[in-house]
């Protein structure tokens, strides 16, 4: 599989998904001093490379991707391995951009794949998104010796941070690249920056005080799934609080909670979902 293949180490492209460099792995998502701010679930979270993803250009025909994972377990009863553990490659098409190949994990910790062959000649964008519930400690990209491979130059544009659940992490979703964070930035041409903590993003003061750390076009505050009315009512004003002393001019997004599919028959999760969208809108109201 690897004749006449050069690899590149990720780490030598530009980055996006990383609200810090001061990291303990290289594609951690908190930096290494939050483990000892955060509870120990959410710097366990923080591990995975949600959201984290890098652009490249090449002429090449085909592409290979190396990576190596932190977790054994590659998937979830009730998520595939391609999304907790894969890779996905997506290109640049004219103004938008189109799925191209994915990387399935079969093994761990070591995984080798040809995400795509048999490319027409041309010079193209590529963007290749990371695991979405494992971690990484190296990733490489592979093209034929005679292909050109270059990184692509930074955005100049500021990064969308989305804060929240499993949902806001990519749960459950088949492709690192369908989890929405990731749809909505290749929709917007805009770097986002992945904080989802499955079942844990609950407005804690800690993760406000590192998101205020952050300059963002936007916060996308998507948390009420794992909090009670009463959470939303102590806690939701404190963020925004947080958030707004140290960026004034910040746009703060506040997302209320989905509708459980079978709240129509269960009422308690009815009004699970109906008092937590009242306790935000009352925060908001008094701020």
């Amino acid at each position: 599989m690897t004749d006449n293949v050069i690899w590149h180490d990720l780490t030598t492209l530009n980055i996006e998904g990383k609200g810090w460099t001061d990291t303990r792995g290289f594609y951690d998502r908190l930096p290494a001093r939050a483990e000892k701010i955060v509870r120990d679930p959410v710097w366990n979270l923080s591990r995975d490379s949600a959201g984290i993803c890098a652009r490249f250009t090449s002429d090449t025909t085909a592409i290979h991707a190396r990576w190596s994972l932190r977790k054994e377990s590659l998937a979830m009863v009730h998520m595939p391995a391609t999304g907790v553990s894969g890779v996905d490659l997506y290109v640049r098409v004219g103004y938008t951009w189109r799925w191209l190949g994915i990387g399935h994990p079969a093994t761990f910790p070591d995984n080798e794949v040809l995400l795509c062959t048999g490319l027409p000649e041309g010079t193209r964008e590529y963007m290749l998104y990371l695991p979405l519930y494992n971690g990484v400690r190296s990733v490489s990209l592979g093209v034929p010796e005679s292909a050109s491979f270059e990184a692509t130059p930074p955005r100049t544009t500021q990064p969308v941070v989305f804060y929240g659940t499993s949902i806001t992490q990519g749960g459950c979703a088949s492709r690192p690249g369908t989890c929405h964070p990731a749809v909505l930035g290749r929709m917007l041409d805009r770097a986002t920056i992945n904080l989802g903590f499955s079942g844990n993003g609950k407005m804690e003061k800690e993760i406000a005080e590192l998101l205020a750390e952050l300059d963002p076009a936007l916060y996308v505050i998507d948390c009420l799934p794992n909090m009670t009315a009463d959470e939303v009512a102590e806690r939701a004003p404190e963020l925004i609080r947080i958030l707004r002393a140290a960026r004034p001019q910040t746009p703060i997004l506040l997302v209320e909670d989905r509708t459980y599919s079978n709240a129509f028959l269960h009422q308690d999760r009815a009004e699970r979902n109906r008092s937590s969208r009242a306790a935000l809108r009352q925060a908001f109201a008094e701020l």
